[in-house]
């Protein structure tokens, strides 16, 4: 009854307030699962970020920022909310918890899945369609983002909470420079945070996401950029091949210019400086319904 409470509560004061929320909340109502503390680096939160009503088209796409699993990046967070708001689209920043603060696997898969979960349990709250519920990852962020693609579940019937009844499956997952696999193409950083540095082979293979995808994996949108030598362009041509023989659809951008991190653009927000996989990227989105 209290999780209960609590979730009624938060939408109750998310339908109330149109005006731009400016508050996070934790994704627990309690401590999250394998917490090693209580302060704000082990507390899993999310930020809502409403487009105008005039524009809004009943999606939701949830935001985790890149950052090597060490740190989250600001560019690749609220700048993501601001232009997907701009298009219509309901936009959630996840803050999820990092190898830099003593978490390893699965905590960070446990805050994406709990995230979606959230939402989609939630969309009646803030008038989303709990079929059009995606998501997008930027280098780490993007291997967040592939791993919960290719590890997620469809809820727990009967569970006392009824957020983890929902399903953790994202409707679309969008990529942008991801880390996807663990093995020769890696990022490093990346890895010993999420792993540590002496990670066991079968790890390594679970968490190599390339290896993990199905004819149930949601359709995706990838980008990345020839000259990224932070995370070479291998570990989206690898998803990609094998979105292609399970038979999901998908498109797959490298674009020769560029390095990595570029978020959409500039570190700064500017919808003039905007990289062309915005415009490919809202193309994309408008074919699976999530933008007018």
């Amino acid at each position: 009854m209290k999780v209960c409470l609590f979730t009624i509560a938060l939408c109750g004061w998310i339908t109330m307030t149109h005006a731009q929320p400016t508050n996070s909340f934790p994704l627990w109502p309690g401590d999250a699962p394998g917490a090693l503390g209580k302060e704000p680096k082990d507390i899993p939160t999310l930020t809502p970020f409403l487009p105008s009503p005039d524009k809004a088209t009943g999606a939701a796409i949830i935001i985790f920022p890149g950052g090597g699993y060490q740190h989250l990046a600001p560019h690749e967070g609220e700048g993501y909310a601001r232009w997907l708001n701009e298009n219509g689209v309901t936009a959630f920043v996840l803050k999820y918890r990092l190898g830099s603060d003593g978490y390893r696997h699965p905590a960070m898969l446990q805050d994406a899945a709990r995230a979606i979960r959230f939402v989609r349990a939630n969309a009646t709250g803030w008038h989303l369609d709990p079929k059009r519920i995606g998501i997008i990852g930027s280098s780490a962020g993007g291997h967040v983002a592939s791993t919960v693609m290719t590890h997620f579940d469809s809820g727990k019937p009967g569970d006392a909470d009824p957020v983890e009844r929902a399903s953790s499956r994202p409707d679309v997952g969008i990529l942008c420079y991801a880390v996807i696999t663990m093995g020769s193409f890696t990022h490093q950083g990346s890895k010993n945070n999420l792993l540590g540095t002496n990670a066991p082979p079968a790890l390594v293979e679970e968490l190599s996401n390339e290896l993990h995808v199905t004819k149930d994996t949601p359709p995706c949108f990838l980008w990345t950029t020839f000259e990224d030598k932070a995370v070479p362009m291998e570990n989206s041509m690898q998803f990609a091949d094998a979105l292609r023989k399970a038979g999901v659809p998908f498109d797959l951008h490298i674009y020769q210019k560029g390095g990595h991190g570029m978020g959409l653009g500039s570190q700064a927000y500017d919808p003039g400086k905007q990289h062309p996989w915005t415009r490919d990227c809202v193309y994309w989105l408008k074919a699976q319904g999530f933008m007018k």
